[in-house]
């Protein structure tokens, strides 16, 4: 338990994160990432390079600080972050690490200004903080599908759209898992652990894919869209996964994880309508969504709503169709983004039924825009979930 001090400490730098968070968590990066090039093998350099995964860390230290008296109130989002932690293979070993960067950057940022008591103070609730993230990530590793990396084989690997493959992957034996005993939530994502030769790159690289299906006869299927940006790391993975992996060859995953998930309370009832809105690759977790509510009940109404560049863009354009034949009231609406407007608030006015259970997926950029839209309309925040492709807490205001 932290003291008053300590709290009355931490919360009187409120006004210093809200205006330095960012340059602090660049700060802590670059340091920290430098003197332990051996976490390059863990974070995602793109999330780093495009700076969101420095505005989501210094959204989660600056959500700690406005809630220090009541750190429960985090709980939340340390799930949502310890589900990723977990599927990365974030372990208690590297908290410590953390803690002295983290401490490091705030004293190079602040100057003067840090004094030794906030410092100190900072220590304490950092330490805190991490305690928190430990105990939850250790129900999640204890609770995790299966523990580390195991090797699994590509069995197929088809095209859903001109940018974004399916790959359908089995457990080798020397996994030792079973697929039929394996629960798949719609809307959890795997990890792939790869070591691509491209772009002179000399680390393990880890990327999350959101998983296509709960249907796991066939194996565990997950979809991947080539991104080509020069000059930065984010093509890499997809790269290699589209380019050079072929079925038959092996590629190392962590256990599902995630918390995107639909409202179970709500799945079998027809009165609040499902709301899927997807962007881009953002539809993967959301046709797993619609195959799981169609075979469940049938009978709720869905309104289903994808947004691509084009038609040759537009992911299970065969599929979608019919799943949602199967569906008793179900309504569809493409759009093109080449030749349509994008997706604003009175278009969701137009669609989306006020009172009903939506769920989100795309980029950061599109799952900003679409909150920042549902604000104006005034939807149910407890009825709208979403999940980003990359830090979700870059995208929350606290």
């Amino acid at each position: 338990m932290l003291s008053e001090q300590t709290r009355t400490i931490i919360k009187a730098t409120v006004p210093v994160l809200e205006k330095q968070g960012t340059q602090i968590t660049k700060c802590f990066y670059g340091h920290m990432l430098t003197e332990h090039e051996e976490l390059l093998n863990i974070f995602n350099r793109t999330n780093q390079k495009i700076g969101a995964q420095p505005t989501a860390l210094a959204t989660t230290v600056l959500a700690a600080a406005k809630h220090i008296d009541n750190l429960g109130a985090l709980l939340p989002h340390v799930e949502q972050i310890g589900h990723k932690h977990r599927a990365l293979q974030i372990l208690p070993e590297h908290y410590p690490i953390v803690g002295k960067y983290l401490l490091l950057a705030i004293k190079e940022v602040l100057g003067d200004a840090a004094t030794p008591d906030i410092i100190n103070a900072w220590g304490e609730a950092y330490q805190e903080i991490a305690d928190i993230f430990i105990t939850v990530e250790a129900k999640m590793y204890k609770e995790a599908a299966w523990q580390s990396w195991k090797t699994f084989t590509v069995a197929d690997k088809q095209k859903v759209s001109a940018d974004i493959y399916e790959f359908t992957v089995k457990p080798t034996t020397e996994s030792g898992l079973d697929l039929s005993k394996l629960k798949i939530i719609p809307g959890q994502y795997i990890t792939v652990n790869t070591h691509p030769i491209r772009q002179d790159n000399q680390y393990d690289a880890l990327r999350h894919y959101s998983i296509c299906s709960a249907d796991t006869k066939d194996g565990l299927k997950f979809a991947v869209k080539l991104e080509t940006a020069e000059n930065n790391p984010n093509g890499l993975v997809s790269e290699f996964l589209h380019m050079d992996v072929k079925v038959g060859d092996v590629l190392k995953l962590s256990a599902p994880a995630g918390d995107f998930a639909q409202d179970q309370k709500l799945v079998k009832q027809n009165e609040v309508p499902l709301v899927l809105l997807s962007a881009g690759v953002g539809v993967t977790p959301i046709v797993s969504m619609l195959e799981y509510q169609i075979n469940q009940n049938p009978n709720r109404p869905i309104v289903w709503i994808q947004t691509s560049t084009n038609e040759s863009t537009l992911a299970f354009k065969d599929q979608v169709p019919k799943l949602l034949q199967k569906a008793k009231d179900a309504k569809s609406h493409i759009v093109y983004t080449d030749s349509q407007p994008r997706i604003d608030d009175k278009f969701l006015k137009e669609y989306i039924p006020h009172h009903s259970d939506v769920y989100i997926c795309g980029s950061l950029g599109f799952m900003q825009a679409m909150i920042d839209h549902f604000a104006v309309l005034e939807h149910d925040n407890d009825l709208i979930h979403y999940e980003p492709f990359g830090p979700k807490m870059s995208t929350v205001k606290v």
